[in-house]
């Protein structure tokens, strides 16, 4: 864990040199449910060749997070891990049955006796840390800086060296994907846009655009917007 600390004290480093020498910030920081699950969502929609986790699937368990939300964030791992080629995912050894009895998610996975911080890294292009280092649902920071996030890559591979395999067999893969007229909807409606901006975008009326979104969630067997969101990255669709 020494070297996961450094490489840590380095992201956060040069974080704080970026902000004293006026230059673009390391991160975007990220508030609200909805805004928080439309960059999961396009986190998910990103990935094409590597996923990183530090992950604590009981992290929530005692916390007050909507089970929407949960569901969601779920949704997002299994599809991003779906489209990766390299999934790599480190859990602390108290998760353990939690993740035998839960959704399986394709790739690789260890275990250690703890983990740093949640942790999410997409192609070694992009990072996702809660704003507490613990809860997605608080806040997350989005990171682009190619020192911080190589320094992170660093930390979860100094964690992986001496973390004990976990052997699970992948899912299969989902197949298919929404009807072609309904995709721009899709992916409209986890962006977190507004009715109104997202009519605007795709260059049709707010009633058209409504019952679109009626036919999308029709198609995903639910009534809920936030639900579909989820349904769609489970069946990867994202």
């Amino acid at each position: 864990m020494a070297e996961s600390a450094g490489s840590v004290m380095l992201a956060r480093s040069a974080m704080n040199r970026a902000a004293a020498e006026g230059q673009r910030p390391a991160g975007r920081p990220v508030r609200g449910a909805r805004r928080i699950s439309a960059a999961l969502a396009g986190l998910a929609a990103s990935t094409r060749h590597e996923l990183l986790t530090f992950d604590d699937p009981v992290a929530s368990a005692s916390r007050a997070i909507p089970e929407p939300f949960l569901e969601l964030a779920g949704a997002c791992m299994r599809a991003a891990a779906e489209r990766a080629g390299e999934v790599r995912r480190i859990v602390p050894r108290h998760a353990l049955p939690r993740l035998e009895d839960g959704p399986r998610i394709p790739g690789r996975a260890r275990f250690a006796d703890a983990i740093p911080f949640k942790l999410i890294v997409v192609d070694r292009t992009v990072a996702a840390v809660p704003l507490d280092l613990e809860l997605l649902y608080n806040g997350l920071l989005l990171i682009r800086d190619p020192v911080v996030v190589q320094a992170l890559v660093r930390a979860h591979h100094a964690c992986w060296t001496t973390a004990e395999e976990l052997v699970r067999l992948p899912p299969p893969r989902p197949s298919g994907g929404p009807p072609e007229l309904l995709r721009p909807v899709l992916e409209a409606l986890v962006s977190g846009l507004t009715d109104e901006a997202a009519a605007a975008r795709l260059g049709m009326s707010a009633r058209t655009y409504s019952r679109r979104v009626g036919e999308l969630m029709a198609a995903l067997g639910t009534t809920s917007r936030f639900r579909a969101g989820a349904e769609a990255a489970r069946r990867g669709w994202l």
